[in-house]
């Protein structure tokens, strides 16, 4: 992101989003991908929607024996307090995070994730 400091723009980091690591099924990121190249976005952007209405719903319902066996590692930036947030809904629900990123899928709203060019915008 850039900053507008005394008439100069200053490139700094957003510091209201944090790296996370985690493993999702292959399948579900080549199609993230697709959706997120056809919408102009990027995939942790998609995801962030998804979450925050899973987070909405209070519980879910998930069987641990439907996971995906094609989960490979994952690598992206999400919001602070969105990822805190749903640590916190994953232990409740005696889930992880992983799972709950997976079940968030299908509520992905793509016409309120953000733009890719978000994170070149200036403050």
């Amino acid at each position: 992101m850039w900053k507008l400091v005394d008439g100069k723009l200053i490139h700094t980091t957003d510091t209201s989003r944090v790296k996370f690591r985690t493993n999702i099924s292959r399948a579900i990121l080549k199609s993230l991908k697709e959706v997120a190249t056809e919408n102009s976005t990027h995939i942790n952007y998609l995801l962030e929607t998804g979450l925050k209405e899973t987070l909405s719903l209070g519980a879910i319902s998930f069987d641990k024996k439907s996971r995906p066996k094609d989960r490979i590692q994952y690598k992206t930036t999400y919001d602070r307090e969105l990822l805190e947030s749903v640590r916190s809904f994953a232990i409740r629900n005696n889930l992880f995070i992983n799972d709950v990123i997976e079940y968030s899928v299908q509520f992905i709203d793509v016409e309120s994730s953000k733009d890719s060019g978000y994170k070149h915008r200036v403050e």
